[in-house]
């Protein structure tokens, strides 16, 4: 494949795995619709720095020493749940206190960009979803190979295995993976902010939603971690 093109199967590798519902992209959705896209964007950012902390401990050979200590996943399954569940009640706050779009410059816009940076960078580390991509398919993203890229998509993977084969171990795949995730974290919470000032009421229906969807990622996790343990 040429730079080009591997490029660009990069950043619709990222785009496929930035993209699907989860706790991540809860918290970026309540900041975007709550506080702005700039306080979205930033959300997304801690999230995206997360995964750049785990590409570069991936490649010292760092994140592999996870799968030596057993009691390492069951820890991380608890303590995200933990602060799913406590993002979730910031959520509901936010939900019932919101009844319209809020525009960032009513607030303090550096503290309110710093918090949700803080909750998504923090929840990532802690994330074993994202640990376990970064102990596989990141591995693999590293090494000369080939890598099913649609295959590793959630809800998806299985209907659209085989479409799209890459070369890894290319730099052009890797800058083109950061470039989808970039792409996600400024289109994503732009189209939310651009839709809630439109529509007044959907800043706290979001902001349900995102604890909605937290509370069950949170309550998930607790249950895999428990499980884990016993």
């Amino acid at each position: 494949m040429s730079i080009l093109t591997t490029a660009l199967a990069g950043i619709v590798f990222g785009l496929a795995l930035a993209a699907p519902p989860g706790p991540m992209n809860a918290i970026i959705a309540e900041e975007s619709v709550v506080r702005g896209w700039i306080a979205g964007f930033w959300a997304g950012l801690g999230a995206m720095l997360a995964d750049a902390l785990f590409f570069v401990l991936t490649l010292a050979g760092v994140v592999a020493v996870i799968d030596r200590y057993p009691f390492v996943r069951p820890a991380l399954y608890l303590a995200g749940g933990l602060l799913m569940l406590y993002f979730a009640i910031g959520a509901i706050e936010e939900a019932r206190a919101t009844a319209s779009f809020t525009d960032e410059a009513e607030h303090d816009a550096a503290a309110a960009n710093a918090k949700g940076f803080r909750k998504t960078f923090v929840l990532s580390l802690t994330n074993p979803y994202q640990i376990g991509f970064w102990l596989t398919v990141g591995v693999g993203l590293l090494e000369t190979g080939t890598l099913d890229v649609f295959s590793h998509v959630p809800a998806v993977g299985e209907q659209l295995a085989g479409t799209l084969l890459v070369q890894t171990g290319s730099p052009a795949l890797l800058v083109g993976f950061f470039g989808g995730i970039a792409i996600w974290i400024v289109t994503y919470p732009a189209a939310l902010s651009s839709a809630g000032k439109r529509v007044d009421a959907l800043a706290p229906a979001v902001a349900a939603g995102s604890a909605a969807v937290l509370v069950g990622f949170g309550l998930l996790f607790l249950a895999v971690g428990t499980m884990s343990v016993l």
